[in-house]
Parts: structure tokens; C-alpha cells; sequence
């Protein structure tokens, strides 16, 4: 999903020298194979979008295939950038980096001063490892080698290209598919988990897309006087959050769902607030565009397209 857009804001910028391959095509967990592509392609900049990413079920289910995989995934990359001589990286974090009851909105500052969210630990070691892999490499390569490696942190993400997976999705495209489902059989009601009060962020896909592009081009100086060496993670966020109760009554509303909402608290709610301090990217000059409710309809739209 964010490749994707990705994808979409460099080329409507006018580029069109991309290197890109889909996971068939180049298994990034295959240091081999990693190295490989890197010697042959030589590319000027490395935008780190991949990952393996899922919901709260599928990071309590799955939670050695998280942080193996995503592990893997960012130092073969990060290595095999440094040894080819890619001076200017990107990676994408997540903003469960935080700890579990951070202060919100949550400031960049506030990595490492807390116990992590449970359901989702793994996911999030990993993510703060690929920020640590960047500062890391800046320290000891950055003046023999010329790497910039830098890193933003996400908010919850949706919109085209979405996974709508019925258990392994995020909230959004979970919701989604259960409110479509559900006005298609008549079903009276529609249940969700949790007790429906935890606040979460929003951010739409295209925006986040944007905003990494407006990061890796910002000038060396600028970058550096608005962070630190050990503390150069950058927050991406819409600005406002909203209750998942509100949420899920918003995208009802946009698929045309007429029934009840009902949550189940006997299932796990995660952290209880997650809003991004995004104050930092604010004051380098960018913000999100694009309201809640109208990502919700193109975001709607793709799924039926999808379909």
C-alpha cells in the first residue's frame, strides 16, 4: 500500500527512472538475493516501505514471524545500501514504536521511556531496530561514506491498495469489508472488537506518500537542525484522532450500513490512546490534506474495485 503511493507521488513529481520489484520477484528476508539486486541496480535513493504488517490478531498470532521477518527485512536492506553506495535512504516505521502509555500527543522524545503495547511488541522491536540501523549507520558512515539514512514514523495508515483480509487487516480495511458484508446479507448488526473507547489516528496513504518524499529531499541542514543523531526519527501524523466507536459509525456511513454496532469487550482493546505529536514535520512545512471522511470513500471505492 504505501510503496504504491509511493510509487504515485514520485512519478507525479515526473520521475521516472524507478526501480521497483514486487516481493515475487525479490525475497527481501534473502540477504543473498538483497545484495545481489542492490550490486546490479546501483540506485541513487532507497524509499524502505516494505514490511510485514497486520492487525492486532495477526501480531498475537504470528508475533516470531514480525519481528524475524521485518529484522531481516531492514538490515539486509540497510547493509546492502551502505555497501553499494546508496547515500540517501528512507525508512518507514510505525507509530506502535512508542511505549503504551506515552504522553499524547506522543513526541518523538518519548521512544525508549516505556514498556511497549503487548499486542504488538515484536512488530514494534523491529521498527525501533530499523531506526536505530539508520542513526547507527549516519554515525559511523556518515562522514566516511556520505550516507543520510533518515526515518518517519507513520500514524495508522489506510486507502488504495489496502489489505481487507478478514482477520490479518488493520482497523479501516477490517471495518470496511464487515460493514460491505454485512449490508450485502441484511445482517441486522455488526460486531467489533473491543469496548470501542481507544483513540486512534488516521492518516490517508497518499499523504503519508507525500510527506516521505518531502523528508528525503529535505536539504542535510534542515533535517539536522530539527532532530538529533540518536534521535532523528521524524512523526507523521493527520493531527486529530478519533474513538474507534467513531470510527466504525463513519465508515458504516460511508459504505451505507443501516444496522446496529455493537462492541465486544471481552476482546482486547490495545493501547488505550495512539495520537502522533507531528509538531516537528509541521514546523519543516508540511501537513495532511486529505480529511477522514473523504479517505474512507476512496478508500471504500477501492475495495469494491478490489473485488
Amino acid at each position: 500500500m504505501v510503496g504504491s503511493a509511493i510509487v504515485r507521488a514520485l512519478q507525479s513529481q515526473g520521475h521516472s527512472n524507478l526501480v521497483l520489484r514486487t516481493h515475487a520477484e525479490l525475497d527481501l528476508i534473502n540477504q543473498a538475493a538483497v545484495q545481489a539486486f542492490f550490486a546490479e541496480e546501483k540506485p541513487d535513493q532507497v524509499y524502505l516501505a516494505a514490511a510485514k504488517v497486520g492487525g492486532i490478531y495477526a501480531n498475537n498470532s504470528y508475533p516470531a514471524d514480525f519481528i524475524y521477518q521485518n529484522l531481516m527485512v531492514q538490515a539486509n536492506v540497510i547493509d546492502a545500501a551502505l555497501r553499494n553506495g546508496v547515500k540517501k535512504l528512507l525508512f518507514l516505521g510505525s507509530s506502535c514504536i512508542y511505549p503504551r502509555m506515552a504522553e499524547q500527543p506522543m513526541p518523538e522524545e518519548a521512544l525508549l521511556t516505556g514498556l511497549l503495547e503487548p499486542t504488538n511488541e515484536p512488530y514494534a522491536i523491529a521498527k525501533i531496530a530499523g531506526i536505530k540501523l539508520c542513526e547507527s549507520y549516519n554515525r559511523q558512515y556518515g562522514a566516511s561514506h556520505g550516507v543520510d539514512y533518515r526515518s518517519v514514523m507513520p500514524t495508522n495508515l489506510y486507502g488504495p491498495g489496502d489489505n481487507y483480509h478478514p482477520q490479518n487487516s488493520h482497523v479501516i480495511p477490517a471495518l470496511i469489508r464487515r460493514f460491505h458484508e454485512a449490508k450485502l446479507s441484511g445482517a441486522p448488526s455488526v460486531s467489533i472488537w473491543g469496548s470501542g473507547s481507544p483513540r486512534r489516528e488516521f492518516l490517508y496513504v497518499d499523504d503519508m506518500a507525500d510527506a516521505s518524499v518531502f523528508v528525503m529531499n529535505l536539504p542535510q541542514v534542515a533535517y539536522h537542525q530539527h532532530t538529533q543523531p540518536m534521535l532523528s526519527h521524524i512523526n507523521v501524523g493527520f493531527g486529530s484522532d478519533m474513538t474507534i466507536a467513531e470510527l466504525a459509525q463513519a465508515v458504516g456511513q460511508t459504505v451505507g450500513y443501516r444496522g446496529t454496532i455493537d462492541f465486544d469487550s471481552s476482546k482486547p482493546d490495545g493501547a488505550p490512546r495512539k495520537w502522533m505529536d507531528s509538531g516537528r514535520l509541521g514546523s519543516l512545512g508540511w501537513q495532511a490534506k486529505m480529511d477522514v471522511m473523504q479517505g474512507l470513500a476512496l478508500a471504500y471505492q477501492d475495495f469494491i474495485t478490489q473485488k
